[in-house]
């Protein structure tokens, strides 16, 4: 199984295993609350990006509710935590999704992952590193509201995704995040996803409420990614367990996560090229542990 990993790395990898120019860009979605389908945008958007040649790695940290594999309608035999507690390589633990995309299936047993001892400390950076070396976008799908624990990658990214809907109390929660955010690294970026907004308008109007606000009492800015409509053909993919991109190209969700993926890779430059003048997400997460 060691082998076959290896040679999965080296396939994914163009660059030599010295090498550690290319850095991934890493960005944590996250929701103030559960239920606003911050998991499946996640998926829906990460697909997209993989179907236009980019190397996408998706690690489900929803720990307790972990569903990217129960989305895809398939069983995932490992998580993070055994690849730390069976000192596995990273690779072994991934699993292939549609067009090529790499996730990683959530488990129980996160809080193992900040009570290790330094040599699987040193396994885990080892792996986390080499997935970093070797994709385009990590996508962290973290759980709904933030903990101690979660809080270590989420700060250790790069960029954060957060969904929201039109909701109040959805939209309560998610300035109660932005609010946690900023209160810690007043810099890391922030965009915002509207999920189900029932019209346009109504999408816009709910931006406009969460930027206001945010700008008012935090003197942060946020940007807004895209709205993604309400749409019946939604639950349909997730009764039928797969992604809406692939199950209705044509749909309107389909066509606004195309669009979202398009301008996204536009204002990112088409490469992680920002990223490399950051710290590596690595780098972040081990001076976190190390100061616990």
């Amino acid at each position: 199984m060691y082998d076959q990993a290896d040679a999965l790395r080296k396939k994914m990898n163009n660059v030599s295993d010295g090498d550690t120019s290319k850095q991934a860009e890493v960005i944590a979605v996250v929701s103030g609350k559960g239920g606003v389908g911050k998991s499946n945008f996640t998926l829906n958007f990460a697909i997209s990006l993989q179907k236009m040649n980019k190397k996408v790695l998706v690690i489900d940290l929803d720990i307790g509710m972990a569903n990217i594999d129960i989305l895809l309608g398939q069983s995932s035999r490992y998580s993070i935590v055994d690849m730390m507690n069976q000192d596995m390589p990273i690779w072994s633990i991934m699993e292939e999704g549609p067009e090529g995309l790499r996730y990683i299936a959530g488990g129980s047993g996160l809080t193992d992952l900040f009570e290790m001892d330094e040599t699987k400390a040193d396994h885990f950076y080892r792996q986390m590193a080499s997935a970093e070396a070797s994709f385009d976008y990590i996508f962290l799908d973290m759980g709904a509201g933030v903990n101690t624990n979660s809080a270590y990658f989420l700060f250790s990214s790069h960029h954060i995704f957060l969904v929201t809907t039109p909701e109040p109390t959805s939209v309560t929660d998610a300035y109660a995040m932005i609010k946690y955010i900023h209160n810690y690294d007043t810099d890391l970026p922030i965009s915002l996803i509207i999920n189900r907004a029932r019209s346009k308008k109504d999408g816009e109007r709910t931006s406009e409420n969460v930027k206001q606000v945010t700008k008012r009492f935090l003197g942060k800015t946020i940007h807004l990614l895209t709205i993604l409509p309400d749409d019946n053909i939604v639950w349909k993919a997730v009764r039928a367990q797969e992604p809406f991109v692939l199950y209705n190209p044509e749909s309107k969700p389909s066509k606004a996560i195309l669009n979202t993926v398009e301008s996204f890779l536009i204002k990112n430059g088409e490469v992680v090229e920002g990223a490399l003048q950051k710290p590596s997400f690595i780098s972040k997460l081990k001076g976190f542990l190390r100061s616990r």
